[in-house]
């Protein structure tokens, strides 16, 4: 799942630290990173990575 919100990092955060399985959050700051680059990575880890590699973890844009 793509946020840009905070508090569902945090919550990934929380679910990291307790060992609760999550699908897995790519998150980028809104004020860190363009659309076109956010795109372009999501684009790239779509491509790229399978929801094993993802799961469980948080993934930063950009990349």
């Amino acid at each position: 799942m793509f946020y840009q919100d905070d508090d569902f990092l945090a919550e990934a955060n929380h679910r990291q630290d307790k060992q609760i399985k999550f699908s897995g959050v790519i998150y980028a700051h809104k004020l860190r990173i363009s659309v076109g680059n956010c795109v372009r990575d999501l684009e790239i880890i779509a491509k790229t990575a399978d929801a094993e590699e993802l799961s469980d973890r948080v993934q930063y844009l950009p990349l």
